[in-house]
């Protein structure tokens, strides 16, 4: 069939990037709908509808992120959109089980129906670990097998979420074992999350049919998985020198994704979303035709896309404008053959950008925090102890990743209560769900933190209100700020003005425009480093101190987790 007279869209003048070969080839690209017609010479003739001049431009394929979680950028579907798309992110696979551990089914189906609008590609995977770890935390919502299956039926959703009870596959557990099976008789993916999971317990999982891993792995076990065909999805904390060059050694370099998993509104908007992972990548030792294949190619063959990932006719015109393979923040971004963001609407000065008339999502989940204001005695910890010096299970943070170890803190107890003031600051963790008023403390160690608080209900997964304190009268402070908002992050340092994030939509997301909550996100931020928090990403160093699947030890509101072992924790060591 020959060429039509005429086409939407013209690409002129640009080396066009296989990510077959790796090379650049100079052609122009025809675009018809929200399809590539053809890549041919360059100096075809042909009317169009829009001509981009691409002299000096490589065009590549879209990115795609097979791995993330809208919810973690504290932005609902729309604006989620509204700010990735401009940074080269056309197509995201999205696991809600943040919402869906507060709020179920409901919370699912919103978020589908919210991000059914956006001219980015949003495919959804149901989550498997609601609640992440049975018996060991109280989420809002339980999802069983027949949940599961039901709604893997659901428009747009083609994956199984992230198996993050590895522990519970590994041992047969009947509950892990009845909704994994679900997935495979839907024949659909099944994502996982295995940190470290080596040996014979790895062949276990990947015998339940859970063949990728995002998670932080020592380079020796990335490598033990690769070579079983496990995925590789690396995200930031990842990207290390030695993983890259551990890689590089193998005769053979695996495919694997580069993906964002957390990302908040100001990181996006500071640094950028997948384009980020890219420099990221690069710094680590990747070439960039590996870097691209990563964003593009392989991502698109897990996730089933066979219309994406390539510059080529038939497939989907989502590509972006680059002014060199070694800097991945788009000039112009292409989504189903629209231009979306071009020049000055991409890259950092498209926060510029209005939001759109009209804009206000709904709230359903605005009731979320079931919790009234905390009074002097629910910040008292309390211990069935006799008088005198214990010692105390404690948890041990560090500056880079969510891993925390095991420490000891000795504490006085009088008449019952363990003080601590003064001495260590404490977790405490509030069950926000269902009224119980139950509570848990234990001690935090690692960062030296000035007199003050902080408070949030954005605590994966089970997203209970979470405070770390090193004074009890700026605990309450700042917890009844985020109870009076319906949830959020407040920072509470004596001395100075309390920073406060609310985050209404079920306690993890805003329903303010993405500038907004990125200016309120960077002053948490920079509120907790001024605190004495000093983490590469401070968000998730609080937020996952809470999450039993997490390596090493973890603070639920029913007590301590011992999470390889997932068993419980004496909060007094003997």
């Amino acid at each position: 069939m020959p060429m039509p007279s005429r086409c939407d869209l013209l690409i002129r003048g640009a080396g066009v990037f296989s990510v077959h070969t790796g090379e650049i080839l100079p052609a122009d690209v025809v675009v018809t709908g929200d399809l590539i017609r053809a890549v041919t010479a360059p100096g075809v003739r042909i009317e169009a509808e829009r001509v981009l001049d691409a002299d000096g431009l490589i065009v590549a394929p879209g990115y795609i992120d097979a791995h993330m979680h809208i919810e973690s950028s504290l932005l609902t579907p729309a604006e989620f959109a509204r700010i990735t798309l401009p940074r080269g992110t056309t197509t995201v696979l999205a696991d809600p089980h943040e919402i869906v551990n507060v709020a179920g089914r409901d919370a699912m189906a919103w978020m589908i129906e919210q991000g059914r609008g956006a001219a980015q590609t949003m495919l959804w995977a149901v989550p498997s670990c609601v609640p992440a770890l049975e018996g060991f935390e109280t989420a809002g919502s339980s999802l069983t097998a027949e949940d599961i299956a039901e709604m893997l039926d659901w428009d747009g959703v083609t994956t199984l979420g992230e198996v993050m009870d590895y522990r519970a596959v590994v041992a047969g557990s009947p509950r892990m074992r009845s909704i994994v099976d679900a997935a495979r008789r839907k024949g659909v993916r099944l994502d996982g999350h295995c940190p470290n999971l080596t040996g014979d317990d790895l062949g276990e999982y990947l015998w339940a049919g859970i063949d990728s891993d995002h998670t932080k792995n020592t380079p020796e076990v990335a490598v033990e998985k690769a070579r079983l065909g496990m995925l590789l999805m690396l995200q930031e904390k990842c990207l290390s020198a030695e993983l890259v060059r551990r890689l590089h050694e193998l005769p053979v370099l695996p495919d694997f994704c580069l993906v964002t998993d957390d990302l908040a509104a100001d990181a996006i908007l500071d640094r950028g979303h997948l384009d980020h992972i890219a420099r990221v990548a690069l710094d680590a030792g990747m070439s960039p035709a590996t870097v691209l294949r990563a964003l593009t190619l392989h991502p698109a063959r897990r996730l089933g896309l066979d219309d994406r990932g390539v510059v080529a006719p038939g497939k989907r015109a989502d590509l972006v404008l680059l002014r060199a393979l070694d800097d991945p923040t788009p000039v112009t971004v292409v989504c189903g053959g629209r231009v979306v963001a071009e020049d000055d609407t991409a890259g950092p000065t498209h926060t510029d950008r209005p939001t759109p008339a009209g804009w206000a999502p709904d709230n359903p989940f605005a009731d979320s925090v079931r919790l009234a204001p905390l009074e002097e005695a629910d910040c008292v910890w309390r211990a069935d102890l006799p008088d005198g010096e214990h010692t105390f299970r404690a948890l041990r943070v560090n500056p880079v990743d969510t891993f925390t170890e095991p420490a000891e803190v000795v504490l006085p107890v009088r008449d019952g209560v363990v003080h601590w003031e003064g001495r260590t600051a404490v977790l405490a963790v509030y069950e926000r769900h269902h009224g119980t008023g139950r509570r848990t403390m234990a001690p935090v160690v690692g960062f030296d933190l000035a007199e003050g608080a902080t408070a949030t209900t954005y605590a994966h997964d089970s997203h209970n209100l979470t405070v770390v304190a090193t004074d009890a009268g700026a605990l309450r402070r700042a917890a009844n700020r985020v109870i009076g908002s319906g949830g959020g992050i407040c920072v509470a340092v004596t001395g100075r003005p309390d920073v406060h994030l609310p985050l209404p939509v079920g306690g993890v997301m805003s329903t303010a425009p993405a500038p907004e909550v990125a200016a309120g996100a960077g002053a948490v931020r920079e509120a907790l480093h001024g605190w004495g928090w000093l983490h590469r990403n401070a968000f998730m160093s609080v937020s996952t101190m809470t999450l039993p699947v997490s390596p090493q030890i973890k603070l639920t509101d029913l007590g301590l987790v011992r999470v390889v072992d997932r068993a419980w924790e004496d909060p007094v060591v003997a």
